[in-house]
């Protein structure tokens, strides 16, 4: 069996918004009740910036779940070489290099983000998440809309979507942190995005440009999606990248940099 300890710590009670301001959606119990019930705190995230113009927005790569910062690498330095921005790619916590925390929520994930972008002048930027990271990302500028010049979902909407098979096996498997060698690691991943995927509601909406870039092959957003995208997020534009599945920067990467590059002019 591997153990994932290092790697993931996930709360019993599976991951959601810990915000009053989203409803219906399942809160994470927070081990931070053993700190004498203390708020969970952002976290000093690892992450790799490529230099370009300042007076450009930087992009911001954030990975899914099981992933890391290296998932973007040669992304990112074709990005910066062909439109001369700053490119940040960035570990989520208890991912890559960053630190652990039992805390883990897209609430906390966003609070990490909050505290780093101005650290780092980077704000406004373009967020650019896929999957876990865009689901990061959506909370991220709803949130904070002063932070974020324009926003890229990659292949995840701010609805839940279920239907993979044998999920709940899975979901057992990551409360005991023990995960069988013979399961591929994208499907690992795959069922794992599933579990992530809770339904983000919220009264205000980003205002800012807004692309929703998805896989030909994915089944991660669905057409019933659209109305909630839409009230979200009022300026979104939904973009096909043919023959790639839920990983398009893998599958087509040249297309992924060529919707990026697109959007931003």
């Amino acid at each position: 069996m591997l153990r994932w300890t290092r790697a993931w710590m996930l709360p019993h009670g599976g991951l959601g918004f810990s915000s009053p301001s989203f409803t219906r959606v399942p809160v994470a119990p927070s081990s931070s009740g053993g700190r004498g019930g203390a708020e969970p705190r952002p976290l000093p995230l690892s992450y790799r910036l490529l230099d370009g113009e300042a007076a450009l927005p930087a992009v911001v790569f954030l990975h899914g779940l099981f992933g890391s910062k290296t998932n973007f690498n040669s992304i990112a330095k074709a990005l910066a070489q062909q439109t001369g921005r700053r490119v940040l790619t960035v570990d989520a916590r208890n991912h890559g290099d960053s630190p652990h925390s039992p805390d883990m929520s897209y609430e906390i994930m966003s609070q990490d983000l909050q505290d780093l972008l101005p650290q780092l002048g980077l704000a406004p930027c373009v967020i650019v998440g896929h999957s876990m990271g865009g689901k990061t990302a959506m909370l991220l500028a709803l949130q904070r809309p002063d932070l974020v010049e324009r926003l890229i979902a990659v292949d995840i909407s701010p609805v839940e979507t279920t239907g993979i098979s044998n999920f709940a096996t899975y979901v057992t498997a990551m409360r005991t942190i023990n995960i069988p060698d013979e399961l591929p690691r994208s499907h690992a991943r795959k069922l794992a995005d599933e579990q992530l995927s809770s339904v983000v509601q919220r009264q205000e909406s980003y205002l800012g440009p807004t692309l929703f870039l998805c896989g030909g092959n994915s089944q991660f957003v669905h057409p019933s999606h659209h109305p909630e995208i839409m009230r979200l997020f009022p300026r979104a534009q939904m973009q096909t990248v043919p023959n790639a599945g839920h990983w398009i920067h893998a599958d087509r990467p040249q297309d992924f940099i060529a919707a990026i590059r697109g959007f931003l002019v």
